[in-house]
């Protein structure tokens, strides 16, 4: 028999945790201290923008309702996911009060329940949180013993903003951390149920379950700035290529080839934050976690490097172009972006910066708060442009033609970090195209290594 969801937390994740899983049949109840997100839920509109959200929701909305009350959706159904924000603090920690305050509403709701009933959080957290700082919470309101009256379990989706709804149908591998078997075994017999693929379950403790989240984060970026640092490598280089360098390191099965492009650093809700609270707990047990501390560091100095490199071209009445203030193609999100850094640098470097996304024009404005001008299609920012730079490989971007730089026969160069437009720009007139990450075959570089490694050939 079916069990009845509720979810605890309307935003990005929760809304569309409650559209996929009423997709796939179930019963579920969203819950959220927003009015306006029950409303929307209930009226069978999105509450946040997320791919196909809106969709879905409306496609399955007999199976979907939406409360204020944790009481009415705890009492209504079997299983509740929280997804809550875990807000990073001044420490580089993950704080806990909005899900302390989330646990402490379940926990009163429980009190009313005979019925066993699966608690599972959801939102980021670290080693301990759960097991030593929100179950208290739950035995302490609800006057019951986790194991026998309820079950608990920490259980984070690996998800990408734009791609929820089909990242959280077809996952990699279903993460639990459970507090006990009953708990783990029935959590996991929920996954087989909604997940396409069979993709396995892997169940273990809480603490082993929650530093396993931050670690996945952490080692992506790792591998995000290791990329980077061959870009760099290659640009040095005679004819150097990171494409033609990461593709032949990616087809070895212990590297793989995701996230190993090399362009732009990382950004994001989840990426940065990951690496510091890593560390932070690092630290905290009196251990070291030099490597992520490394990539944080090597990652938030990019937009201060390539501001030093444009320096000695940025002059006065020069107007630089920025195609992309998302942190990744296709999103509306700036938090953590790359091309919004380079936008506050580039201005307070003296440049006159304009800049142009397709959906994050708006959230970029109030980040950005008027220090640079903010234009409505990629064809204005060029007219006006002395210097591109495209630090996103939107779609968008990629069907920008030669004629769309050179506007009335004005020289312009463009440096292209993620190498989207390299055969339609390289070596056309007017166009200096700079492929970041690729050498080229100047004669400097080839004295550079022709001196370093001549006197060896002469012995």
């Amino acid at each position: 028999m079916q069990k009845k969801i509720s979810v605890i937390g309307l935003g990005k994740l929760g809304a569309s945790m409650v559209a996929a899983i009423a997709s796939r049949g179930f019963e579920v109840i969203g819950v959220d201290v927003n009015q306006k997100s029950v409303d929307a839920v209930n009226a069978g509109r999105e509450p946040v923008q997320e791919t196909n959200l809106e969709k879905y929701i409306s496609e399955n909305q007999e199976r979907i309702r939406a409360t204020m009350s944790h009481e009415e959706a705890i009492l209504n159904s079997d299983l509740s996911f929280v997804i809550v924000p875990t807000p990073s603090d001044e420490k580089g920690s993950f704080s806990l009060q909005y899900a302390a305050w989330a646990f402490k509403e379940i926990g009163k709701a429980l009190a009313k329940k005979n019925a066993y009933h699966l608690v599972v959080l959801t939102s980021t957290v670290l080693p301990g949180a759960t097991r030593f700082g929100l179950l208290p919470i739950l035995e302490k309101e609800s006057g019951k013993k986790c194991g026998e009256d309820f079950g608990l379990c920490y259980s984070p989706e690996f998800i990408a903003l734009g791609s929820v709804i089909r990242d959280f149908l077809n996952p990699d591998f279903t993460l639990v951390g459970e507090f006990d078997v009953r708990s783990g075994s029935e959590l996991e017999e929920f996954y087989s149920e909604v997940m396409f693929g069979n993709a396995p379950c892997k169940r273990m403790s809480l603490e082993n379950a929650e530093l396993t989240k931050i670690s996945v984060n952490t080692f992506v970026t790792t591998k995000i700035t290791f990329a980077n640092m061959l870009a760099d490598l290659c640009e040095r280089i005679p004819g150097g290529n990171v494409d033609v360098v990461t593709d032949a390191l990616g087809s070895d099965s212990r590297i793989g080839r995701k996230y190993l492009t090399g362009a732009l650093g990382y950004g994001g809700p989840c990426f940065p934050r990951d690496n510091v609270a890593l560390s932070y707990m690092a630290r905290t047990l009196n251990s070291c976690a030099d490597i992520a501390e490394t990539t944080d560091r090597v990652n938030r100095s990019m937009a201060d490097t390539i501001t030093e490199k444009l320096r000695p071209i940025i002059q006065k009445g020069k107007t630089v172009a920025i195609l992309g203030l998302a942190y990744k193609p296709s999103s509306h999100v700036v938090e953590e972006s790359q091309g919004v850094y380079l936008g506050k640098t580039l201005s307070e470097a003296g440049a006159r910066v304009v800049a142009y996304d397709p959906l994050a024009n708006e959230s970029a404005n109030a980040e950005l708060n008027g220090k640079i001008v903010i234009l409505d299609s990629a064809k204005k920012c060029l007219a006006q442009a002395d210097i591109v730079l495209i630090t996103t490989a939107d779609d968008e971007f990629k069907q920008l033609l030669t004629n769309d730089f050179v506007v009335d026969g004005k020289e312009v160069t463009v440096y292209d970090f993620w190498r989207i437009l390299k055969e339609e720009l390289s070596g056309k007139e007017k166009v200096n195209y700079i492929p970041i990450g690729c050498g080229t075959n100047d004669e400097r570089q080839s004295q550079f290594l022709k001196e370093l490694w001549g006197n060896e050939a002469n012995i």
